[in-house]
């Protein structure tokens, strides 16, 4: 079991570290709002209008959008153009329109939303999973085409709180209905209640079986996703499960504080490398906990690089080579929502990089952020990301303007 980190301790470590930290990022970036990074209001407006000409691109009759996840570089040559629609990246963008809540904002998240229900109802095996991605030139044709068939726990779980959003948005009873299907296949498909450190595994491969590891990502997710229904719902049962994730969560966190990655096949014994950002991040905001402050602390120290102008975190301790902007947005979101000593300047370093980025780096609109400051950025995980423009690293970067916790309901919806 991981030591206890006691908020004293978290607000020792935060006093003495986290000024040091935050001076050494600007120093290292040399570019904030008052050096030349863009202006923070405009650089917004700039991002929605790339998220609406994305979400606008690929409709269908009645009125369903998927967004291509990705565009430009890599993921599009001369002989081949990437189109697929990742269902993490469409939960975010449907939060990221409901952080700003304009009528036009909530329309565009219904039709991604309505384009989940769709590819849920529309399902093969239709027992309630959605996929991890899907062709957004079927949807316009008014079809499911299925490009990642894996069921994996956590996109799940982002797909159910995507609709819980939208329930609470809008109070359309179909999201809700959609998120308890997604909740009961989390469950049903996926709770390890057998093998000690309890919590949710990782999903289905496409031939259903049943992947026997536990992550720490995943369990975030189901801990936040649950809580959530448990707040729709009034009913007990799912806060009881939110507590199981979370419970699995905090039995990943080591004696220094970050948080480990999850288990090997056993569903036991704990992966301790590669170490992942948003096993530290997303454990604070799903959570709330303030026992990850240590954790937003060890990220701070062991997984921000520096390329060129760019300053944020890796995906990983593998290669802390170049910035993971999706990454920058989570982490200066979880800086700005614990607010301790020296975590706004820090946040507002990263987001000023996000903003720099979204304005010169290679790839880019001039709306969108890409995905890293450079291409091949080795995740740890045996892949490589690339300075494409990425809706999941816009969405989270608008999520983290707004100060916005995509695992946690709104406290007024929009109207």
């Amino acid at each position: 079991m991981p030591s206890v980190v006691t908020a004293a301790l978290v607000a020792a470590v935060l006093a003495a570290a986290v000024p040091a930290v935050s001076g050494a990022f600007a120093a290292a970036d040399g570019s904030t709002s008052g050096d030349g990074a863009p202006d923070p209001s405009r650089s917004v407006a700039l991002a929605y209008e790339f998220l609406d000409a994305r979400v606008d691109q690929f409709c269908d009759g009645a009125g369903r959008c998927l967004p291509r996840s990705y565009e430009g570089g890599f993921f599009t040559t001369p002989s081949w153009d990437f189109t697929p629609s990742f269902v993490y990246d469409d939960a975010l963008v449907i939060m990221a329109y409901t952080a700003r809540g304009l009528p036009d904002d909530i329309r565009r998240a219904r039709t991604i939303g309505d384009a989940l229900l769709f590819v849920q109802e529309n399902d093969p095996i239709g027992d309630g999973r959605t996929r991890a991605s899907y062709e957004p030139h079927g949807i316009r044709q008014g079809r499911v085409e299925i490009t990642g068939p894996g069921s994996f726990t956590g996109n799940q779980a982002w797909v159910g709180m995507a609709f819980t959003r939208l329930a609470h948005t809008t109070g359309d009873p179909r999201y809700l209905d959609g998120a308890l299907r997604v909740g009961q296949w989390i469950h049903d498909n996926t709770a390890d209640m057998a093998r000690a450190p309890h919590g949710y595994t990782g999903g289905q491969l496409e031939d259903g079986t049943s992947l026997t590891w536990k992550s720490t990502e995943h369990n975030s997710d189901v801990a936040g996703f649950f809580t959530q229904l448990a707040q729709l719902t009034g009913d007990a049962v799912w806060a009881d499960r939110a507590a199981v994730a979370a419970g699995f969560v905090a039995a990943m966190q080591s004696a220094d504080g970050h948080v480990n990655t999850g288990t090997g096949l056993d569903g036991s014994t704990i992966n301790t490398r590669p170490i992942p950002l948003d096993a530290q991040t997303w454990s604070a905001l799903a959570t709330g906990d303030p026992r990850y402050g240590s954790a937003l602390d060890w990220t701070l120290e062991n997984l921000i690089a520096t390329d060129g102008p760019y300053t944020g975190p890796s995906i990983s301790e593998v290669d802390v080579s170049k910035a993971w902007f999706e990454g920058s947005g989570h982490l200066a979101l979880a800086l700005r929502l614990r607010d301790g000593a020296g975590d706004a300047e820090t946040a507002e370093t990263l987001l000023d990089s996000i903003r720099l980025a979204q304005r010169d780096a290679p790839n880019g609109d001039g709306k969108g952020i890409v995905a890293t400051s450079n291409d091949g950025l080795d995740s740890g995980f045996g892949d490589l990301y690339y300075a494409s423009l990425h809706t999941g690293a816009t969405a989270w970067y608008l999520l983290a303007s707004a100060e916005d916790n995509p695992f946690v309901l709104p406290v007024d919806p929009a109207s």
